[in-house]
């Protein structure tokens, strides 16, 4: 068997892991878990922001679909209709999430943070397993644990539950693969590819890095075995088992994630886009200073790099740029690692590489590296943010801290003018100590010019303190029957640090009633819901479906109809339908009344579109009369007022289903890049766009007038009583269209039709949306811009739209899709 490149040298600290000390180090964990969460829960607070405006609103979807027995493919209540099954950060492909919501569908906002933190729990027991097979003394596989728990991104990025799952299960993939690679072991060939593919379900870029460091990993243990085609050639059957088993699990959710992202407002990222995501090299002071620019105040009074004091475009924010991962870590590696030389020894080589490159990436625009990787590296170009390498590199610092606490157990205090040639030793203690001055001397111009030196040097004053008792530990209790005891003090008063710095911080915590929506709504607020709810109630009495647009209100109102079941035009996602986007005006958030747009398509609440939509209700964080100047004030009867919420009901809107029997070919591309939508009779005529044409069979149908153009809601409603033709009104009067039953992923619907037309329903078009008349499946045609039609003969009929994204048809249409995408 060959040995791990990581594995000690030395057997002393394998004996170390006795049951007892396995025991007290899981022990140790459990007890860094409990008091990390008891950090939020006592105090009354949550991990706030996208985990609770994003990801607790899509788990409570989940959940409430998989308790009521249905299948939470698509979303009606997010952006007029979502393709949830496509989205990488909807949950669905978490299997740990969805066996949560399973057991908990109605889960509080604490129990969903405690089971998110358990993820971190889980990652930290599987290093302590790899640290233990690498023979690393107990204590040192400790503080690497607790590092990778809550150091850096995986404190202050813990409002990104998807990340942080994927970031989560990376131990477990590694130590199996560990595992396999050494053993040739079949059975942890299968252990890996299970981890594997449940950390790369994410599909976000954490864990797109980090499968490429599993890759990475592979191709430096052929390299270290002297033989790469050899040692490979000997592990064919593992890897290609393993290899198997991952493509197995990600090819359908990664090919519909393709397909989403090809139909999507974004579908790559440019350059330019992306280096704004980059990492500010001064954030890297942040190491061991966490407050030097304000990230910790209690205030919100950061004033670091960011959108508005870097002099080039810079869109991260206090949690991406904030790397703490202890005082005394840092020291460690600083210390031991560059100055004295120890991470470049062949074994800290394989800690030191990965480290430097997961900085240079995350670095951005500020190295060379990121371009090349951007330009040269496929799927690099999808992602916006390449500051996400800091999760990665802080798994690197962690190991680093580790690796380095077992040396001094091992070895004692490095000493580089021994062991070392002396022009080596000195080359490498001033770098050191230069690159902390850069460093330092960088973070306190920043801090002068931003006239902050008081509290940026006050910030360094306390880590010099901790540093100089962490060095006072080592140096003190250094002889070898005392090292182990200064290591458990090093571990004890950094995990107490870290805790102290990162644990419910105002960079991952919150006051729940911040989130009130989903726990002890405010009176006010549970009045105007209520109302609205008997509002809607009574329209779907009487055959209708309005939607409702939720804008201007806080945080998690922007998600909060995924849990309300109020279908909104609205929603918090960076992923959105690019025709609806370019039609509708959707931004990628509803809190911010200037994030939403209004195209010529969709000129206000009384358009043409907006009747379509049956945009019906408006629920503002503001009077109308108080709205920004450039927002249209539609004429709209306040149905509820508080000081906090504004419930207004719009004019009449067009059915959610109709019959047309006249067609009028529209080139979508066109109308939308034209912002003007062609106007039709929407009592009898369909506009079906060019694509869809060739679908017609049952014709030939009269052709739309053209003429007649509701402008407004109300002028919509007159159109369908006075404004029509007479012959649109005979084909009323014949015509009959009643949805019977309307679900997340099925809408049926029954038509007597007095001669061959087209069933409308005004859902949004997505590939993977079936219809079938009588039981015969019929294409899908595009129609009216945005929504889905079937052609149906004369006659009585049952019309229902599905929605089968799994289905053969549409996943052989997504790997075409992906296919001719990547041949453009």
């Amino acid at each position: 068997m060959s040995r791990s490149p990581f594995e000690a040298e030395n057997g002393d600290s394998a004996q170390a892991w006795t049951r007892r000390a396995l025991g007290l180090a899981v022990l140790g964990l459990v007890i860094f878990y409990g008091l990390a969460l008891a950090s939020w829960l006592f105090t009354g607070r949550v991990v706030p922001w996208d985990s609770k405006n994003h990801f607790y609103a899509m788990f409570r979807f989940l959940g409430d679909a998989l308790h009521n027995g249905e299948i939470p493919f698509w979303n009606p209540y997010h952006f007029g209709g979502h393709p949830a099954i496509a989205d990488p950060q909807s949950l669905i492909f978490t299997p740990s999430m969805v066996l949560f919501a399973l057991v908990a569908p109605n889960a509080s906002m604490q129990l969903f943070d405690a089971v998110v933190l358990a993820h971190l729990f889980a990652g930290g027991v599987c290093i302590l397993g790899l640290l233990r097979r690498w023979r690393w003394h107990p204590t040192a596989a400790v503080l690497a644990a607790i590092i990778f728990m809550l150091g850096g991104a995986a404190s202050s990025r813990l409002q990104h539950t998807g990340m942080i799952i994927s970031y989560s299960f990376f131990p477990a993939a590694f130590w199996c693969l560990d595992i396999a690679l050494e053993r040739r072991s079949y059975r942890f060939a299968l252990a890996f590819g299970l981890a594997a593919s449940l950390m790369a379900l994410g599909r976000d870029q954490v864990a797109f890095l980090l499968c490429a460091v599993l890759a990475g990993y592979l191709g430096f243990a052929a390299a270290q075995s002297g033989n790469a085609l050899g040692y490979l050639r000997a592990r064919a059957g593992v890897l290609a088992l393993s290899v198997a088993l991952i493509l197995a699990v990600l090819i359908v959710p990664a090919l519909l994630t393709m397909q989403f992202l090809a139909d999507s407002n974004r579908p790559g990222v440019p350059f330019g886009v992306a280096a704004a995501g980059s990492l500010a090299p001064v954030n890297l002071i942040t190491l061991f200073a966490p407050n030097f620019f304000g990230s910790l105040d209690h205030l919100y009074d950061y004033w670091g790099p960011g959108y508005y004091t870097m002099p080039r475009a810079d869109w991260t924010d206090r949690a991406v740029d904030y790397l703490f991962i202890g005082t005394l870590p840092f020291v460690l590696i600083a210390w031991h690692g560059f100055a004295a030389g120890r991470l470049f020894a062949r074994r800290g080589r394989f800690i030191l590489i990965p480290l430097l490159l997961a900085l240079a990436y995350a670095l951005g625009r500020y190295t060379p590296f990121f371009a090349l990787a951007f330009d040269w590296i496929p799927g690099v170009s999808l992602y916006r943010r390449p500051a996400d390498a800091t999760f990665l590199f802080n798994i690197a610092l962690a190991l680093a801290a580790g690796f380095l606490l077992h040396c001094y157990i091992e070895e004692g205090l490095p000493k580089p003018f021994r062991t070392l040639p002396k022009w080596l030793a000195f080359a490498l203690a001033g770098a050191t100590a230069l690159a902390l001055a850069v460093l330092a001397g960088t973070g306190l111009a920043f801090s002068l010019r931003e006239d902050r030196l008081a509290s940026s040097l006050a910030a360094l004053a306390v880590a010099g303190a901790l540093a100089a008792a962490g060095a006072g530990v080592l140096f003190g209790l250094q002889a070898r029957p005392r090292r182990a005891l200064a290591a458990s003090l090093f571990v004890l008063l950094s995990g107490t640090e870290i805790l102290w710095r990162n644990a419910a911080s105002p960079l991952n915590a919150e006051p729940s009633e911040r989130y009130s929506v989903y726990s002890g709504m405010k009176p006010a607020e549970a009045a105007g819901i209520e109302v609205l709810r008997h509002e809607i109630a009574a329209k779907m009495r009487d055959g209708d479906r309005p939607r409702v647009e939720i804008l201007g209100l806080n945080g998690a109102w922007q998600n909060a109809s995924m849990v309300l079941k109020f279908e909104n035009t609205l929603g918090y996602n960076p992923l959105r339908i690019d025709d609806y986007e370019r039609a509708v005006g959707a931004g990628p958030g509803a809190e911010d009344f200037l994030a939403r747009h209004y195209p010529g398509t969709f000129r206000g609440y009384s358009s043409q579109l907006a009747a379509l939509l049956g945009l019906e209700y408006l629920v503002l964080g503001r009077p109308m009369t108080e709205l920004p100047r450039d927002i249209p004030r539609p004429k709209a009867q306040a149905i509820y007022t508080s000081d906090t919420m504004y419930v207004y009901k719009l004019g009449k809107t067009v059915p959610r289903a109709y019959f047309a029997s006249a067609v009028e070919p529209v080139d979508n591309e066109e109308v939308l890049d034209e912002h003007v939508l062609p106007g039709f009779d929407p009592a009898s005529e369909v506009l079906i766009d060019q694509a869809s044409m060739a679908d017609l069979h049952g014709g030939p149908y009269a052709q739309g007038t053209g003429q007649v153009r509701f402008q407004t809601a109300s002028d919509a409603g007159q159109g369908l009583d006075q404004s029509v033709s007479q012959a649109s009104r005979r084909a009323l009067g014949l015509s009959h269209v009643a949805i019977v039953n309307y679900a997340d992923s099925l809408v049926e619907i029954d038509v007597d039709a007095p001669k061959a037309g087209i069933v409308v329903l005004h859902d949004l078009f997505y590939p993977g949306w079936e219809a079938r008349v009588d039981g015969l499946k019929e294409p899908v045609l595009h129609a009216n811009i945005l929504f889905r039609g079937v052609e149906v003969p004369a006659g009585h009929h049952r019309v229902a739209f599905s929605f089968h994204p799994l289905s053969l048809t549409n996943l052989a249409a997504a790997a075409s899709s992906v296919f001719h995408r990547q041949e453009e």
